[in-house]
């Protein structure tokens, strides 16, 4: 890569305009009681602007506001990775992203760049660099990563969508710390022309939004238009449910009643499902993973080792030497955790799960701890194994803060998922 002049600091942009647009789907007016953008400092922004890039067009996202992870390319700006020494050596880049270029066509502007966990690789939203983004659903504590700065921009109110990625929970756990809404597609199904990535068989662009409704309108705009069989069951995983933290059980059973009530589905307790497979399936993705990660960033790390933090230096150089029938055997695994899930999870059915074990941790050791990392890993790793889409939304709010519902159904029903919820703006 070309040394190139970094992007305008965040801590000259103004505050933002109201939009130009505003519908209460869209919710683009920020909230009185929330920072202006220049106000939340670098912690949130690599870059901001009034806007940033403005959409190309009026379409059915008109008065949204992006907050794109820095991972995307957006016109006429580097990509930074969440490293000061990545973003020194990136190139300008000379266009959007598909994902990027697709939600500026269908009417909305892009506030910012948003940043994200070192080399998109976390699940706290601690950047060594950085900082920390603020969750102002659980002020003090972390907002999850690796898509922290977009969630945390759209729990602010500065943004209404936040453009993420999600390898192994990258979105799914802000979304759950932050109480909103985000949709992690099937594998594959969104184009990632313009983003760098971090393990090729796992990175998945995703989205997060304040409403499901809005949700619906994003993934209507991204993923290609293919039909898909409603979601007419559900089935409560119970097994997973047992997984979180015991004050928060009987909580969370009752939030997913509450929800399956609103939307009027079956909802089937079931009490094994798949958690006798996570610790092997979570294995598997992280073998399958640290290979890719070397693969994508190892011949960068052996240039800049000073430069990364020891964790995530650590996490991509696992992957230099990885024998190769270790290798195998996660390759065989993931392939039999998607039959497993297939026949678990028919056309039509959403198997509902806690997203996240606990609530938002404070920020140190505990946040960062191995304990939480491995647990948190658990509960994400059934859909990064088999690519298959989840809706994560609001489930309870406990005294350290939210945590939420992730919904996992079939590859290619994505649309079902955001459909099922899109008339209900809020949460029971």
């Amino acid at each position: 890569m070309s040394a190139q002049q970094p992007s305008p600091a965040v801590a000259d942009a103004p505050p933002l305009a109201p939009p130009r647009h505003h519908s209460d789907d869209t919710a683009g007016a920020p909230r009185d009681d929330v920072p202006a953008p220049g106000e939340t400092g670098a912690s949130v922004w690599r870059v901001v602007g009034d806007p940033l890039v403005a959409a190309t067009r009026e379409g059915v996202l008109s008065g949204s506001r992006v907050a794109v992870k820095d991972v995307f390319a957006v016109a006429g700006h580097a990509i930074g990775m969440g490293n000061p020494a990545w973003l020194r050596g990136a190139p300008i880049e000379p266009a959007h992203s598909t994902a990027v270029r697709a939600l500026l066509r269908a009417g909305a502007d892009v506030t910012g760049i948003a940043h994200t966990d070192e080399l998109a690789y976390g699940l706290s939203g601690l950047n060594t660099h950085y900082g920390m983004p603020p969750n102002p659903a659980a002020p003090g504590r972390a907002p999850g990563g690796s898509s922290s700065g977009p969630a945390s921009a759209v729990a602010l109110g500065l943004a209404d969508i936040g453009l993420g990625t999600d390898t192994a929970g990258s979105t799914r756990v802000p979304a759950s710390y932050c109480g909103l809404y985000s949709l992690r597609p099937t594998h594959g199904l969104v184009p990632d022309a313009g983003q760098t990535g971090l393990a090729p068989s796992f990175d998945t662009t995703s989205w997060i939004t304040r409403t499901p409704r809005l949700l619906d309108r994003v993934t209507d705009v991204l993923l290609p238009q293919r039909p898909a069989q409603p979601i007419e069951r559900l089935i409560l995983a119970t097994d997973l449910f047992d997984l979180v933290d015991p004050s928060l059980r009987l909580p969370l059973y009752d939030a997913a009643h509450a929800w399956a009530d609103r939307l009027a589905v079956p909802l089937q307790p079931r009490e094994n499902t798949c958690a006798a497979h996570l610790e092997e399936w979570a294995e598997a993705v992280g073998v399958v993973q640290a290979v890719e990660m070397w693969q994508v960033h190892g011949s960068w790390l052996q240039a800049h080792h000073e430069a990364v933090s020891p964790g995530v230096a650590h996490a991509v150089a696992a992957g230099e030497d990885m024998p190769a029938e270790y290798l195998a055997w996660a390759r065989d695994t993931l392939s039999q955790a998607r039959i497993v899930l297939a026949e678990l999870i028919p056309p039509g059915t959403a198997l509902m799960q806690p997203a996240t074990p606990t609530a938002a941790p404070p920020p140190g050791p505990a946040g960062a701890g191995l304990a939480l990392l491995t647990a948190t890993v658990r509960l994400v790793c059934a859909a990064s194994a088999a690519g298959l889409p989840v809706l994560t939304l609001p489930g309870v709010r406990s005294p350290a803060g939210p945590v939420g519902l992730s919904l996992l159904a079939t590859a290619g029903s994505d649309r079902a998922l955001t459909a099922a919820f899109a008339p209900h703006v809020d949460a029971p």
